[in-house]
């Protein structure tokens, strides 16, 4: 069997910028399952769900991997915060490129959206001092200067850690909220000091600083060829509000190409489609998302379009304004999309699911405890599908 013409182009090799080829488009995008130990290591059914799946595409992102407790955002997510957590990751970087892929590591801080730290501590960290209602009343905790000083050692510390673990490369995410975006936004960030909401340049500050220390630890440890990358949501909209706008994006995402060698940049955020979001203010309003930015990135580094990605059709729609798509939900109930595409098969591909085939697809027993709701936002899989996968975890 072969492609069926019409999705040729999404098997063009590809080429990133520190000289990596990939066979195709399709990048395995960051999804957690919620099934390492609630200290954060990984377990033998994290191993089986990645090795089920190392032949899902030829990029693969972990789901995020948090870089200290207190920017814990899932219940059993991976942890990098501490040297005990190398041994099992270098399994897991293993078992994602046993079948010839490229490993990427995502590193994150979910910052005052941490409700692991909120749980355990009494406390979330942000930019700013904020009043929050959910998930429990309580006060997000402004970041001093040494603070901020920490976190981005911390970022530097667990980019060595994957490099020791095996990984090929860390991506670094500014999407969805966490850490770095809240920085970068008004709603969230009141400071007034050289991090501050005064200026952009201020905004930026705390990712450009990360970036530097990130790209100073590949520069001085890591291979040639290991991969860069960087995820970040490109407008950030409350109602009719703008946290910031995609002018402000752009420029952020134009400093840190001069500190850092981006080898890809990911577009996300929440809702439905959103590889076909529009803007919402500005001189671009209207325009989709992913052409502004593709557009201004102009070849200097690979975009890739994520969210809602989940036929083919889609997959060839996104590619329009991007160099690679990525999916994630798919890939749960469907590990084989991308090959039955590409022989062609593209009518057996399936993103149904019951309980029967739970072994097969090596989902963990107990996974995606706080995931659900996430893919209920996306909708990338059907509703029956998801009510399946509810019955995995007793808890909903």
């Amino acid at each position: 069997m072969k492609t069926t013409e019409q999705y040729r182009p999404l098997f063009q090799k590809i080429m990133l910028p520190n000289g990596v080829e990939l066979d195709n488009r399709f990048v395995l995008s960051p999804m957690i399952t919620n099934s390492s130990t609630i200290e954060g290591y990984v377990t033998q059914e994290d191993l089986a769900y990645a090795s089920r799946r190392a032949r899902s595409a030829p990029l693969q992102i972990t789901g995020a991997a948090y870089i200290e407790a207190y920017g814990q955002l899932f219940e059993y997510g991976f942890s990098i915060d501490d040297d005990r957590s190398i041994d099992g990751l270098k399994q897991l970087a293993q078992a994602m490129k046993k079948d010839g892929a490229k490993a990427i590591i995502q590193l994150t801080h979910a910052g005052r959206f941490s409700k692991i730290s909120l749980k355990d501590f009494g406390v979330v960290y942000g930019p700013s001092e904020m009043h929050v209602k959910t998930p429990v009343e309580h006060t997000v905790v402004p970041m001093s200067k040494r603070k901020i000083k920490h976190v981005i050692m911390q970022y530097a510390d667990a980019t060595r850690r994957a490099i020791k673990a095996g990984f090929d490369g860390v991506e670094i995410s500014s999407a969805q909220r966490l850490l770095m975006q809240t920085f970068l936004s008004t709603f969230s960030n009141q400071r007034e000091d050289i991090y501050g909401a005064e200026t952009i340049e201020n905004r930026s500050r705390f990712g450009i600083e990360v970036m530097e220390a990130v790209q100073k630890v590949i520069d001085n440890e890591a291979p040639a060829d290991f991969i860069l990358g960087f995820r970040g949501t490109p407008e950030e909209t409350r109602g009719n509000e703008i946290g910031y706008s995609i002018e402000d994006f752009l420029y952020f995402m134009d400093r840190i190409m001069e500190v850092a060698d981006i080898h890809y940049l990911a577009t996300a955020s929440w809702g439905k489609n959103i590889y076909k979001q529009t803007i919402r203010q500005g001189k671009w309003q209207d325009a989709r998302m992913n052409q502004v930015v593709y557009e201004h990135i102009a070849g200097r580094t690979p975009v890739m379009a994520t969210g809602g990605i989940n036929s083919p059709e889609k997959a060839l729609e996104a590619f329009q304004f991007s160099d690679m798509v990525g999916a994630s939900t798919p890939f749960v109930t469907e590990p084989d999309f991308v090959t039955k595409l590409k022989e062609g098969r593209e009518a057996e591909i399936d993103l149904g699911f019951s309980p029967r085939e739970t072994a097969d697809l090596a989902i963990p027993e107990r996974a995606f405890k706080d995931i659900i709701e996430l893919m209920d936002i996306g909708g990338s899989l059907s509703e029956e599908a998801r009510q399946e996968l509810r019955k995995l975890y007793p808890s909903f």
